[in-house]
């Protein structure tokens, strides 16, 4: 829940509350409680969840909807470009008519998606997650998440459906965009500060998507999920448990996934026994879109909808998002006929009023609308927006092009590079519900990379050439585009994704990749561009990483920033230009080709390269890698020779920037289980430090890792730290060892308790 601490009284009165309302309510005025309303869908052309079109029924009233009450309303503000103080005030016109018109009088709770910021109309536009990642900064990504919890309270939203924390299993998956990173700690730290951040402005965070999406089979959005229960546990799970345990999340919404034939959405290991009895979550689970309904038409296993409401309310999801499909009639007829006990919708009734109540929407003097003016994008959060994309550019090569000097003739090709939409994931507003609104405008100021770089370099001679399509194919303009960087002194050249929704994108939800090569003629761009001779910087703009080994080789500098949002051109131009030095670093591996796929850097030694396949799955880049325009140098590496199994290790490092001008450099610490009882990840992340230094200036880091990390699910299930020796390096990447040394884990193998610390604590001491 929010993270606001309630007197006694308030508390003791509002508990009282709920359970009188749950004494006096009707079977249907429980069941309208556990249910969302979503209005005003254009479901011919409006499609933005899965089987939209066929799962939502007729346009629905809401007056005659709510007659009994209603849990959420869906999306008020998202769904269609409204002007957001009328919006407000129509959502608080809503908030009354419950009051006045219904028997309770119990206001709904009010959702939105806020993946990228509020995705509102006018609202301000973050990069995606990958950048938090990229960044490594979790105070940032927390600044951000107040800010954008800020943004929907003042609207009178309760609830954000953010963020998602999916490990990334398979880069061919659509929904890469959407995660944060490849490495589970990283999602864990990153993805907590994101809760912390919402939540601190009483706005409920949702965790997505819990658990196993990311690894679908094959990278195909929805696919079956083959994973064994260790696989699940030591890695999908944890970010999840980090969220709860340390960050308090309010809400979690289930994966659409089924693993190993079981889906998500009817399972109580998952969502009951792991989630409340392990973790002790007392918040509500609130289904993904027409997840419950998909039990039946999608997994088939429920007979009916009344079987899988049954089937989903007995696991443990309390409410039915985005409306009531299977919650409301069929799970009426399911009580009356005796197949549930109104026990268990009690259950969730009671969690959904408790959080209610702790939102203040069951207080007599209960406000439905907020007081003060609105701006969804005002200074402050476009200068958020700005130093967070800035932080994510990551620059993965360069022969010295870099920076670009000013008076040059440039060449800015490119299908990306003149194209506001390339800025923008699937969640953001601008590619999640305008296109089904042609004509209506943006919203929000955000300048393309051409007109970026031409505002940063005022004394170059720029031209532009489109080249090709982001994937249309169309080969036309690559020889005017190849002639034009011939003609210039250098060339950028912008390539990448276009985000958008099942199949109308190359990015995005439903929006899966059969090849990681570039889409389109992408790649026959690029050759053409580089032939030329004309030294070339490559700016990839993505939602995942793609096989661009020729290009990496090849180009006098490449540059990747996963779809940066608002600011995120202005980023992209001040990083070539040398006003910001790149401080980003990978937070998913560079695949070396499709072939390598499902991919992680947390594989076991069998995971390498070897002579009994002829393929080679590692990187041409990853995980972590990332230059500078300065140098940073390391010493004096210590951690202690021999620690208690179960104990925590403590070590540090001396980090020195060597270079003439100021950066940020992450130092990155691994661990290696050299010898245990199951196969062990080559290295793994137990803790990372984003440390800004001026020129000549050093910093000592000291990681206080904790057990957990160490820890794996041993042949018994249970988790363990086994005695033995652990490597524990200080890396530039999960590839590039700068230093190691040797610890022994010394005692008898360590049983967790689940109650020991799982998150490691840095000092930065700067000298």
């Amino acid at each position: 829940m929010p993270a606001r601490v309630e007197q006694p009284e308030l508390a003791d009165r509002r508990s009282r509350r709920v359970e009188e309302l749950l004494a006096e309510m009707s079977l249907g005025e429980k069941l309208a409680q556990l249910v969302g309303v979503w209005l005003n869908v254009n479901r011919e052309e409006g499609v933005v969840a899965p089987l939209q079109d066929s799962m939502q029924g007729e346009d629905v009233q809401f007056e005659a909807f709510a007659k009994d009450g209603v849990g959420q309303i869906t999306r008020h503000f998202g769904t269609r470009p409204v002007e957001p103080e009328w919006a407000r005030s129509a959502l608080a016109a809503r908030q009354r008519w419950l009051r006045e018109n219904t028997r309770l009088g119990i206001p709904a709770l009010a959702h939105e998606e806020c993946l990228t910021g509020l995705a509102a109309w006018r609202a301000t536009t973050y990069p995606v997650p990958p950048a938090w990642g990229a960044s490594f900064d979790p105070v940032l990504v927390e600044e951000m998440g107040r800010r954008i919890g800020r943004s929907m309270r003042a609207l009178g939203v309760h609830q954000g459906l953010a963020p998602v924390l999916d490990v990334i299993r398979d880069q061919r998956w659509g929904r890469v965009e959407e995660c944060i990173s490849e490495d589970p700690y990283e999602v864990a730290t990153i993805g907590a500060a994101y809760v912390r951040g919402v939540q601190s402005t009483g706005v409920i965070a949702t965790l997505k998507h819990f658990v196993g999406y990311s690894n679908s089979r094959a990278g195909r959005n929805l696919a079956p999920v083959h994973a064994g229960a260790r696989e699940v546990a030591d890695t999908l799970l944890f970010p999840f448990e980090v969220a709860v345990r340390d960050a308090g999340a309010g809400s979690v919404m289930n994966s659409y996934a089924e693993i190993d034939g079981v889906p998500i959405a009817a399972d109580p290991h998952y969502l009951t026994e792991i989630l409340r009895g392990q973790w002790g979550f007392e918040g509500t689970v609130v289904a993904d879109y027409f997840a419950v309904a998909f039990l039946h038409t999608l997994h088939a296993v429920a007979a009916d909808a009344g079987d899988a409401a049954v089937q989903a309310l007995t696991a443990g999801i309390d409410v039915e998002l985005p409306t009531g499909v299977t919650y409301l009639e069929p799970l009426r007829e399911a009580v009356v006929e005796g197949r549930i006990e109104e026990s268990l919708i009690d259950r969730a009734l009671r969690r959904v009023l408790r959080q209610k109540a702790q939102l203040g929407l069951l207080d007599d003097d209960y406000d439905p609308e907020p007081s003060g003016p609105v701006d969804l994008d005002d200074p402050e959060s476009r200068d958020l927006a700005r130093r967070l994309a800035e932080e994510s550019v990551v620059l993965l090569t360069n022969d010295g092009v870099l920076p670009l000097a000013g008076d040059r003739r440039i060449a800015v090709v490119g299908p990306n590079a003149d194209d506001v939409a390339a800025l923008f994931g699937c969640y953001s507003f601008v590619q999640h519900v305008l296109p089904h609104f042609p004509g209506v405008e943006t919203g929000i100021a955000a300048p393309t990379v051409l007109e970026a770089l031409r505002a940063e370099l005022p004394g170059a001679r720029i031209s532009a050439a489109k080249g090709t399509g982001v994937d249309d194919g169309d080969r036309a303009g690559i020889p005017a585009a190849a002639r034009l960087a011939a003609e210039s002194d250098v060339a950028v050249l912008v390539l990448g994704d276009r985000s958008g929704l099942f199949g109308r994108g190359t990015s995005g939800e439903g929006c899966d990749a059969e090849s990681l090569d570039l889409p389109g003629a992408q790649q026959e761009l690029a050759e053409a561009v580089l032939a030329t001779g004309t030294p070339t910087v490559v700016v990839l703009m993505t939602g995942r990483a793609y096989a661009v080994p020729s290009i990496i080789e090849n180009a006098a500098a490449v540059v990747q920033a996963y779809f940066p949002g608002e600011e995120g051109a202005g980023a992209i131009a001040r990083v070539l230009s040398g006003a910001v030095n790149p401080s980003g670093r990978l937070p998913m591996s560079m695949p070396r080709a499709t072939a390598g796929q499902p991919y992680s850097y947390l594989h076991p030694k069998l995971g390498a390269a070897g002579s009994v396949s002829n393929l080679d799955p590692a990187p041409v880049l990853a995980f972590g890698h990332g230059l500078s325009y300065t140098r940073f140098e390391y010493a004096d590496l210590t951690a202690e020779a021999e620690v208690a199994a179960g104990a925590p290790i403590r070590c540090s490092v001396v980090v020195r920037n060597a270079g003439d001008r100021a950066g940020a450099e992450v130092v990155q610490v691994y661990a290696t289980d050299r010898i245990a009882s199951v196969t062990r990840p080559l290295a793994q992340l137990v803790g990372y430090a984003r440390v800004e230094l001026a020129p000549g200036r050093s910093a000592k880091v000291t990681f206080d890792v904790p057990a957990r990390l160490l820890s794996f699910t041993g042949r018994d299930g249970r988790r363990v730290v086994e005695p033995g020796e652990v490597g524990l390096s200080v890396r530039r990447s999960a590839t590039d060892v700068v230093a190691e040394r040797t610890v022994t884990l010394t005692g008898s193998v360590y049983a967790f308790t689940g109650d020991e610390r799982r998150l490691t604590d840095v000092s930065v001491e700067n000298s």
